[in-house]
């Protein structure tokens, strides 16, 4: 008998219809379009305006795009992941009214919490479930409503984040496609880094926490780009190492969408000269979080042929971080 590989069938993506550009943000804070494009790559970013929408609004409508591209029956998945860093509330899982909403009635779900690691995290989760034998399909969510959490008087983190979700489902393969391979890491040491200071329980929400605006993400920008231009490199550096691939071995870099001089100092330790092969649509989207990843799988999606070998890298907050290395398992009808 072959041996059962977890592999990606389907992606899907939603993304809000309003785009903040760096020219309007222009008039909220200190900063204009040359400054921001120079230090991070993004032009413009995606913002769920309405307020009575939160992150499972755009997981909902990710799923159903994976369900009718896939042709599924919601019955028949069997677990639902979503990471985020903005559930819509504490204690329930967003990922169960996921769930509930798109008629996943036979699925269990819960939510995956590792920053910008967490999409990530999530494929190593659906893969270990899928290879075990117990559970057929999964689907992993990367969804986020940065949004909600930033400061839009902070021009250190408002010119960084936008909103958005996208994912992939999992399924069981023996033609030797999917996850091959995983290099996943954390370090406390970044605890007080990239941080929401408030509301946790360590220190729970006071009119003094809200009037100091410590609910808002903060982040130490040049620790952090130190940190994630090391750690993404070197998981990325390890993975190729370990699994004998060369820089012509592998057809294409998924990297988290957190700075592009982040993902080209990744791609130059793994020796890929060919821009060609580095994925980048951060200039439209910004640094959705937990859904970087998939929104590259689907933008880039029609260019993927079946046996591609891709390298995914992360870095997040907490620090964590990563590499996985897959093999694409179908093409689309225009590749």
């Amino acid at each position: 008998m072959s041996k059962i590989t977890a592999a990606i069938t389907a992606v899907g993506a939603y993304l809000p219809d309003y785009k903040l550009t760096n020219k309007e943000l222009e008039g909220l804070v200190d900063t204009n379009d040359e400054w921001i494009t120079s230090r991070t790559g993004i032009k413009e970013r995606r913002i769920l305006k309405d307020a009575s929408k939160g992150t499972s609004y755009m997981a909902i409508k990710a799923a159903e795009q994976i369900i009718a591209k896939r042709q599924l029956d919601p019955k028949e998945i069997d677990m639902i992941i979503v990471a985020t860093a903005t559930p819509d509330m504490s204690v329930a899982a967003t990922a169960a009214y996921v769930a509930s909403e798109i008629g996943a009635t036979n699925a269990f779900g819960y939510d995956l919490a590792a920053a910008c690691s967490s999409f990530l995290y999530g494929m190593s989760t659906a893969a270990s479930y899928i290879q075990s034998g117990r559970y057929k399909k999964v689907i992993v969510i990367g969804a986020d409503k940065m949004s909600s959490i930033v400061d839009y008087t902070d021009r250190t983190t408002c010119i960084i984040f936008g909103d958005g979700a996208a994912g992939a489902l999992f399924e069981p393969n023996e033609e030797g496609l999917g996850l091959h391979d995983e290099y996943l890491r954390s370090d406390g040491v970044g605890r007080n880094f990239l941080r929401i200071e408030a509301g946790g329980s360590l220190n729970p929400a006071t009119h003094e926490t809200v009037d100091n605006k410590q609910h808002f993400i903060k982040q130490d920008g040049k620790t952090v780009f130190k940190y994630a231009v090391s750690s993404m490199a070197d998981a990325c550096e390890n993975i190729m190492e370990r699994n004998n691939l060369s820089h012509n071995d592998v057809d294409w870099l998924v990297a988290h969408q957190a700075n592009k001089r982040i993902i080209d100092a990744t791609a130059k330790r793994m020796g890929l000269k060919e821009e060609s092969k580095v994925l980048i649509n951060i200039e439209k989207y910004g640094n959705t979080t937990s859904a970087t990843i998939p929104l590259v799988l689907f933008d880039f999606e029609k260019k993927f042929k079946k046996g591609d070998t891709l390298v995914f890298a992360s870095f997040g907050g907490g620090f964590t971080w990563g590499s996985i290395y897959l093999k694409w398992a179908y093409n689309t009808p225009d590749n």
